[in-house]
């Protein structure tokens, strides 16, 4: 009996080794793990401005984000890739996206697929106090604006249009002034478009007009006449760029 075991043994030794040479064993191939992605922004079916940015959301911390990134498409145009945490990762073109284009988002084995509207952009010349408002097919529309005091500057660069608001709380504490500093401020407003995360909008403030075309009396944010921020807050759609600039 144990020389018995001893051959069978052997026998599936061998025959095991032959499979492996042979390259049968390729059935036992692990496949390659993908960190499952829980959503893609745009939504499907999307229609959104030519600064949009793709978002990209994973079920768990991404640990390989190279091999992430090269899942990552959109359409045929080039971008470059950011982390806001180890579970979401920002696709922004080089460039604007093309207006009135679909595109499809692949994202692994994930698809969807967004449009863009016609175009519509703004410029805020902080030098000039002005809000120039750009819509494919119509005249600029230019606006007397007050941007940030000094030491409250207005950002420089080009931001997509984040959310709109009809109406917002500001509140000075979350940009670092406290409330009962000479500089706090508590106060809803109205006809709101947000272009950072740290708190810098397009709205409407009637308490500046006085300045709107003359100085820069804000903490950052760009101030409009109250009719005026009406008309961009029903103008303008999120993902629609604003430049900002001396």
């Amino acid at each position: 009996m144990r020389n018995m075991m001893r051959h069978l043994f052997l026998a599936f030794g061998i025959a095991l080794l032959a499979a492996v040479t042979s390259g049968t064993a390729a059935a036992v191939t692990v496949a390659p793990h993908h960190t499952p992605i829980t959503s893609i922004s745009p939504g499907d079916g999307a229609v959104v401005g030519i600064a949009h940015p793709v978002t990209v959301r994973f079920g768990a911390p991404v640990t390989d984000r190279a091999r992430a990134e090269q899942s990552v498409h959109v359409g045929h145009l080039n971008g470059t890739f950011s982390w806001r945490s180890d579970r979401e990762l920002v696709w922004t073109s080089n460039g604007m996206l093309p207006a009135n284009t679909g595109f499809t988002v692949s994202a692994g084995d994930t698809r969807t697929e967004f449009r863009t509207n016609g175009g519509t952009t703004a410029d805020a010349d902080m030098s000039a106090h002005t809000f120039t408002v750009f819509v494919p097919g119509q005249a600029p529309r230019v606006m007397p604006a007050s941007m940030g005091k000094p030491g409250r500057e207005t950002p420089v660069g080009t931001f997509p249009v984040m959310e709109k608001d009809r109406t917002i709380v500001f509140d000075s504490r979350t940009i670092g002034i406290p409330l009962d500093d000479p500089e706090g401020y508590y106060l809803t407003g109205e006809f709101a478009e947000r272009l950072t995360s740290g708190g810098v909008f397009v709205h409407s403030a009637p308490w500046s007009v006085g300045d709107q075309g003359y100085a820069n009396v804000s903490h950052g944010c760009i101030n409009l006449a109250p009719g005026d921020a009406e008309w961009y807050y029903n103008t303008v759609s999120v993902g629609d760029p604003v430049t900002a600039h001396w």
